[in-house]
């Protein structure tokens, strides 16, 4: 009988080990799946976006980079449409073209696939001036590479969209109009200037984001002149910049010293193509 008795109680071990096994196997097996699924099952995402860049590739396509509202930097494939008809068109994917989008979303896909596309406030003013379109163009190859790994920020999205519905909404002057947008960007970034402890005379060490009495020991900082500019531009804004008389080589100089702030800051950020185009706007 005490033989039996242990006999049975083996048995029921081993039935229990085989049920845990068995449910440990479809536990797995389903984590597994639903993994499968997050990789290669589509979602479908609808957000707005904001055109940072787009380049033909191959025959008939182009690849396109958008900061959308919802998730951030995202890179896309589409086909060059054919036809007049089609609800895809090139013209929708110039640069800092306001857009509503929806797509399917592939997270670990490199290239996402549009599903639809439409413009979602069509600029007035800003594809028919020159001068504005010299600083859009100049605007959108700087976000391309100042934006490269950004993720979702929904105040970063709509600080930009503002500012562009600003400049397409402007009929004042505007000429300090990329000086503001940049400076005010570095908030976002996580790099804005410390200017509360600023005294007249006082140098501004890049590097740090600071102003200091004593001269940096290294090169990259600016002599009292320019950092007296750099407080001058900091106190701008879109509706009173026009009040801050700045010469063509004084706008220069500061946009020179931003450009150069921003290469400190984010690693590996190129030369500008467009940056000559837009000073020899203000020569």
């Amino acid at each position: 009988t005490l033989f039996n008795f242990a006999d049975a109680k083996v048995r029921d071990l081993f039935r229990f080990t085989k049920f845990s096994f068995k449910k440990i196997c479809f536990s797995t097996g389903f984590s597994f799946f639903c993994q499968f699924l997050c990789i290669f099952a589509p979602m479908l995402v609808r957000s707005q976006a904001i055109v940072l860049h787009a380049i033909k590739y191959g025959d008939g396509k182009m690849i396109v980079d958008l900061f959308t509202r919802s998730d951030g930097r995202q890179s896309f494939i589409v086909p060059i449409p054919k036809s007049a008809k089609s609800k895809v068109k090139k013209q929708y994917f110039q640069s800092l073209t306001l857009l509503e989008i929806t797509w399917d979303m592939r997270p670990k896909v490199q290239l996402q696939k549009l599903h639809d596309v439409r413009v979602l406030t069509p600029y007035s003013t800003i594809p028919f001036d020159p001068d504005k379109l010299t600083i859009t163009l100049f605007l959108g190859e700087f976000l391309y590479h100042a934006l490269k790994g950004e993720q979702q920020d929904e105040v970063l999205f709509d600080y930009m969209v503002n500012s562009l519905e600003w400049l397409d909404g402007c009929s004042g002057a505007f000429v300090n109009f990329h000086l503001v947008f940049l400076m005010r960007l570095s908030r976002f970034l996580g790099f804005y200037p410390n200017l509360e402890e600023y005294e007249e005379g006082d140098y501004f060490d890049l590097r740090q984001s600071c102003f200091c009495s004593e001269l940096p020991v290294h090169c990259d900082y600016l002599e009292p002149l320019d950092a007296g500019r750099l407080i001058q531009m900091m106190r701008m804004d879109f509706p009173t910049m026009y009040l801050f008389q700045l010469s063509h080589r004084d706008r220069n100089r500061l946009l020179e010293v931003a450009i150069k702030y921003y290469r400190l800051h984010l690693p590996n950020f190129p030369e500008l193509k467009s940056l000559a185009v837009l000073q020899a706007v203000y020569e």
